[in-house]
């Protein structure tokens, strides 16, 4: 029979334990339920700051590469027509999708720390390469790594963050760092609005110089990351019982000398006896996904692809329609996004927290399926032409509103809801699929409609959406998860607990 060890508050103070024990062992924790009773301290919120960033960088990109269509169109040396930007954009969502699977597997086996600062680095080298692209492949050719290294700070970054924050806030602050992608959007906005002023710089030169500024700003977060720690919980679960006790009783440290006054552990926290492992194979996440988790592989994967076609579609293409179908200048495309931003960062800011109150699943279906009606409804009003660009980017905000929050559900379902040793490469695979199938998908589609010059065509592809959004409403409703104020561990037992 195998050893247990008891890695507890109690017995891990009142003897040393081992630094790392034999793969195969048995531990006995009970550092899940210490980091779930934490009150909300300065820690909390600067791993929120220092993690959550990589929304803003996701959005920075993003709307870098939507506002600068006109500058890229207008480029003497690049000459993008609608369905090469189209292409771009897909080049960037297959980076991220094979980034995602790569990272993610690597993320099990060397640890969330070391991923979210490979994957940084990344990110930053790339979207500095952008900067100096001499043609359309090569354009594309950076974008795909800058998306790579966005995919794979999505897998490592959700996992750190899920890890690490207390249960009864999980919802809220998942929705609210996933909203914070649209901080990044309107700073991009803004940026562009600057660098494709004449009267400022060259527009030729203005374009090079936006896509420097992640450069800029990864550098500035690679230091903030220094001081995160590694998730305790992937520590235990790989036998590094001395390292996960350490740094849980840093982080009590830590709040405590902050000002935050730390309950100490009732006599008896609940426990959870796991078999150490080295890693977790393909097979085993495959496995659980389809197997024995294979409703929740449902409900996420209708959440991520409803999600991932209509944002990507909409939102990455909606640059184009403003030069082309509202006459809007390029160097003016950046104020039309700001407002969309602004509904865009509202949304999960504002209705997260009913994701914890009210419960996961009525909000689910409530996000996503004003979200399709909504977007029917604009849609026809594009169709018909009954709006010009003022209008039509206020109704974008309304719809945008809801459909943010519903977007930022998507990420929150997929990384709570399956066991520890799956989760990095669960997210991974979820993004991957929803990402490859409906973001690679959409930008491309909506280029080509956009290309024909008929706007009852763009409204079939909005009509798309609308059926997907509706799918993933009933899907998320019904069958959703409950996960409000629960553990990680209580939604979804790792696969190497033992009874």
């Amino acid at each position: 029979m195998a050893e247990t060890i008891a890695a507890t508050s109690e017995a891990g103070h009142a003897r040393g334990m081992p630094d790392r024990v034999p793969i195969g062992t048995i531990v006995e924790t009970d550092i899940a339920a210490r980091l779930d009773r934490l009150p909300w301290g300065r820690f909390h919120t600067l791993v929120v700051l220092a993690l959550g960033i990589t929304w803003v960088l996701d959005g920075l990109e993003v709307t870098l590469a939507g506002t600068l269509i006109g500058a890229l169109m207008e480029s003497p040396t690049l000459r993008f027509t609608a369905t090469d930007i189209g292409l771009a954009t897909s080049a960037y969502l297959a980076g991220a999708v094979i980034g995602a699977v790569g990272f993610g597997w690597l993320t099990d086996r060397l640890g969330r720390k070391k991923l979210f600062f490979i994957t940084l680095a990344t990110y930053l080298a790339a979207t500095t390469a952008t900067g100096l692209s001499w043609d359309i492949w090569s354009f594309c050719l950076f974008r795909f790594l800058t998306g790579a290294g966005i995919g794979g700070e999505y897998t490592a970054v959700n996992s750190t963050i899920q890890e690490l924050i207390p249960a009864r806030a999980r919802g809220w602050v998942n929705l609210a760092i996933n909203g914070t992608f649209w901080l990044g959007a309107a700073s991009g906005s803004f940026a562009s609005v600057v660098l494709l002023n004449k009267d400022v710089i060259d527009p030729q030169t203005g374009w090079r110089v936006a896509f420097f500024i992640g450069g800029g700003i990864g550098l500035v977060i690679l230091l903030l990351r220094s001081w995160i720690p590694e998730s305790p919980r992937w520590l235990l679960t790989h036998g590094r019982i001395q390292e996960a006790e350490a740094v849980v009783a840093g982080i009590e440290r830590r709040l405590q000398e902050s000002g935050v006054a730390v309950p100490p552990p009732p006599a008896h926290l609940p426990t959870l006896k796991i078999r150490t492992r080295s890693h977790t194979p393909f097979s085993a996440v495959f496995t659980a996904m389809l197997r024995d988790y294979r409703t929740q592989t449902l409900v996420g994967l209708s959440l991520m692809m409803a999600q991932a076609f209509f944002y990507n579609g909409v939102y990455f293409t909606y640059g184009i329609i403003l030069l082309k179908d509202f006459s809007v200048p390029s160097d003016h495309v950046g104020w039309y996004l700001l407002p969309f931003a602004a509904g865009n960062f509202l949304g999960p800011v504002i209705l997260g927290r009913y994701f914890d109150t009210i419960g996961r699943r009525p909000m689910l279906a409530f996000t996503y399926g004003i979200s399709a009606l909504l977007l029917a409804i604009v849609g026809l009003l594009f169709q018909q032409s009954l709006l010009g660009p003022v209008g039509q980017t206020a109704a974008w905000m309304v719809v945008f509103f809801f459909a943010s929050a519903a977007a930022s559900s998507a990420y929150l379902t997929v990384s709570e809801t399956f066991p520890l040793e799956v989760r990095a490469l669960a997210i991974a695979v979820f993004y991957a699929v929803g990402t490859g199938i409906g973001g690679v998908l959409g930008p491309s589609l909506f280029g080509a409609l956009i290309d024909t010059g008929s706007r009852t065509n763009v409204f079939y592809g909005y009509l798309l959406g609308v059926a997907l959004l509706a799918v993933a409403a009933v899907v998320g409703g019904i069958w959703g998860v409950a996960a409000e104020g629960k553990s990680l561990e209580e939604i979804a037992k790792p696969l190497a607990s033992v009874e």
